[in-house]
């Protein structure tokens, strides 16, 4: 892929905090950083736009709560659509961390999430908001 050289002028503080921070998290270059920053956004403007976009939505439970298994496969059965798959880790004897691979329009991802939290006994509920690739 061919790259393009370009100039931004910043204020020398943030400029500072920013290769700092860079440091910090051992990115190699400023370029890297910019560009993964680019990308970011260009992930929410998908999430904003309503274009299919991917992710993975994060759960925690306890399993020996009432009923929590049989809800949680009703939801998700009904969102078959949205789902690409599912990862069920037992974290300790009580605990159960489920990863759920999802793909589709941000909104009915969005509705998938809205029921999960609805659920009671759900410990955490989080999206990690991705991008299905094709426009970045």
């Amino acid at each position: 892929m061919p790259l393009t050289r370009f100039s931004v002028s910043l204020d020398e503080n943030l400029v500072a905090r920013f290769d700092a921070k860079i440091k910090r998290e051992r990115c190699p270059t400023r370029s890297k950083a910019i560009g993964d920053l680019i990308r970011a956004s260009l992930v929410q403007t998908e999430w904003r736009s309503g274009s299919e976009v991917a992710g993975a939505v994060v759960l925690v439970y306890d399993h020996h709560e009432r009923n929590i298994m049989k809800k949680l496969t009703e939801v998700q059965h009904d969102a078959e659509d949205a789902i690409i798959s599912t990862q069920h880790i037992h974290l300790d004897h009580d605990n159960c961390l489920e990863i759920i691979a999802v793909r589709g329009k941000p909104a009915r991802i969005e509705t998938l999430i809205k029921r999960l939290k609805a659920i009671k006994g759900l410990k955490h509920v989080s999206l990690s908001a991705g991008t299905t690739g094709r426009r970045i």
